[in-house]
């Protein structure tokens, strides 16, 4: 595959990751580390886009999306969603204790 030289500024941190991925064996190279980033969020801008796209073939087809609709299906994906937490430091953080005989 045909590359293409590119001269950037990045964040030290994010450099300083990506040496870090390559000195444990994740990636071959920094440019190869920075390669698989691009591809990511190139892949994740188009995943927006199609989205985008089907939200407003609904909304042409439907209507708006109301702000009522929204809090709707938050309210089922919530009531179907399957709570899993860790067991580090955070997941202690907010959980609720459940009193005997509470369903």
């Amino acid at each position: 595959m045909n590359k293409e030289r590119l001269t950037v500024t990045v964040d030290p941190a994010l450099v300083q990751a990506g040496h870090e991925a390559v000195t444990e064996g994740r990636v071959d190279s920094l440019s190869a580390w920075v390669n698989l980033a691009l591809t990511e969020r190139a892949a994740k801008d188009r995943r927006l886009r199609a989205l985008g796209d089907a939200v407003a073939a609904y909304e042409t087809e439907f209507g708006p999306i109301t702000a009522d609709e929204l809090a709707a299906q938050e309210r089922v994906d919530r009531a179907s969603a399957r709570v899993v937490r860790g067991t580090g430091p955070r997941a202690a953080r907010g959980r609720r204790v459940r009193r005997a005989g509470a369903a």
